[in-house]
């Protein structure tokens, strides 16, 4: 197609290069791109002279491929276009995001509504209203952003008739900091703390992601044995954060002995990788380039040691949870997206899956050690708590399997060549699958080799409608356990 370019994950292109479409010319190759099964991945701006050009990041239906298009919203000219997300719905809330960010307006959008701004948002001078269902015996309900428990802050405003949920809406931004304009500002060792910090339960998956597209800038492939711990890393992060969240999902039915045992084999697994690094949950571990800490003969016996206990273990708790009868009854037929449903506002990772939808990016897009050793692509189509629960039961066998076999088959370590300086001018895009789906970073430089712009995307900024869809025609006291089992992060989201 005229003007849309195909690269490859990791690519570093030069930005200045690329085709600049016209508005109308961006829209039709977007629509026409999105129709024909294109995902996107990410939509931004980048402020030039002339004014915002915008990108627009997609995924390939045939996969293994990003489809790259890009326009310039003159300074001098409206700073608006016809929304893709008028049929299109799973660029609804991407077109928000810029609208927020710059102000281009998406016309004819069906819903353009905050996704981190909250009480400062404002259109045509006017506070953000939030949509209210209107009817005999229809209440309105709303929960937080302070929550009686010790979670994060986020407003849920709930529609209902009696117990019924008819609509929710979502309302994120309170964790708010400011990541992706402060990034560029820093210095090079500041950065990767600030990554680490972007959702405390993916330390790995971000860490990897932006250390993927700070070495694709610098021409730099870092060596098999790297890339062989990175992917060790990533599946203990895995294994960790889906026991946290089994343990989560007993506990909102009161299944207490599986929450506590879940909830105990989760904490062998982030002491194991407290043992590598010296911090349980990964900070420290990746930084551009290579590895800060390897896996010594001794740290790998541990490892094979402690996840195979862990396995048997986790067999018998397993066993008990998903044979449990009345745990099914709560389980079962509970906050169900279908697999049109998710595919119409693009779900990614997991919550994807549990509905039937193949999403994973080390099969689709495989980087790094998942070139070289595969790990299969696990789906359920129910689309309800239980299939949300059983994957992640299915995917820690899996991710165990692959550590033991990474370990079993360690390539050599290489001594650690130092980065050279970040092309100039350019564009790249990482991504990586974290414990809850697509990680995106897209970073860029200027001319001379800094990084000027950085856009990050959690799969949490997918998957946050995913839960407004699956609480619909559910009780409010299912609310808990839906959440539990799509288990976002507030902070991933709120950038």
């Amino acid at each position: 197609m005229n003007g849309c370019r195909l690269i490859q994950v990791q690519d570093a292109i030069d930005h200045l290069k690329e085709p600049l479409l016209s508005v109308g010319d961006w829209l039709i190759s977007a629509r026409e791109l999105l129709t024909k099964g294109a995902r996107p991945i990410s939509l931004f701006s980048q402020s030039v002279n002339d004014g915002n050009r915008v990108w627009l990041i997609l995924a390939s239906p045939a996969g293994s491929q990003l489809l790259l298009i890009s326009t310039l919203f003159a300074a001098w000219r409206r700073q608006s276009y016809t929304a893709l997300s008028y049929d299109i719905p799973g660029a609804n809330y991407f077109e928000c995001e810029l609208y927020e960010q710059t102000g281009i307006e998406p016309e004819k959008h069906p819903w353009l509504r905050p996704v981190r701004a909250g009480e400062a948002w404002r259109k045509e001078g006017k506070p953000y209203v939030f949509y209210r269902v209107s009817g005999d015996e229809v209440h309105e309900v709303g929960v937080g952003p302070v929550h009686a428990g010790v979670i994060e802050p986020g407003h849920f405003r709930f529609q209902c008739h009696g117990e019924e949920i008819l609509h929710l809406e979502i309302q994120l931004g309170y964790q708010y900091r400011g990541i992706e304009k402060n990034l560029p500002r820093m210095r090079d060792g500041q950065r990767i703390v600030l990554i680490e910090s972007i959702a405390g339960d993916s330390v790995i998956a971000h860490t990897t992601a932006y250390c993927s597209a700070i070495e694709a800038l610098a021409g730099f492939t870092p060596s098999l044995h790297t890339q062989a711990v990175r992917g060790v890393a990533a599946e203990l992060e895995r294994v960790a954060m889906h026991l946290a969240t089994l343990s989560g999902i007993a506990t909102d039915i009161g299944f207490a002995l599986p929450a506590a045992a879940f909830g105990g084999l989760r904490t062998a697994v982030i002491n194991l990788t407290a043992r590598v690094c010296g911090n349980r949950f990964g900070r420290g571990w990746i930084i551009p380039g290579g590895v800060r800490f390897d896996l010594t003969p001794a740290l790998i016996e541990n490892a094979r040691q402690v996840l195979s206990t862990m396995l048997k273990e986790f067999s018998d708790v397993e066993a008990l949870f998903f044979n449990s009868s009345s745990a099914l009854a709560r389980l079962e037929e509970t906050g169900v997206v279908t697999a049109e449903q998710a595919r119409g506002v693009g779900l990614v990772g997991l919550a994807a899956r549990a509905s039937g939808v193949t999403s994973d990016v080390r099969t689709d897009f495989p980087y790094g050690i998942y070139r070289y050793s595969s790990i299969p692509c696990l789906t359920l189509d129910s689309g309800d708590v239980y299939a949300r629960a059983k994957l992640r039961a299915l995917e820690i066998r899996s991710s165990i399997q692959f550590i033991l076999e990474q370990l079993d088959h360690l390539p050599a370590p290489k001594p650690r060549s130092p980065l050279g300086p970040l092309a100039k001018n350019a564009l790249t895009v990482a991504l990586v699958e974290g414990h809850r789906g697509e990680v995106a970073h897209v970073l860029l430089t200027d001319s001379s080799g800094r990084l000027a712009q950085a856009k990050i995307k959690d799969p949490s900024f997918n998957n946050w409608h995913g839960l407004a869809l699956a609480v619909r025609e559910n009780g409010i006291s299912d609310f808990p356990l839906c959440n539990k089992s799509f288990d976002l992060s507030y902070a991933g989201h709120d950038l």
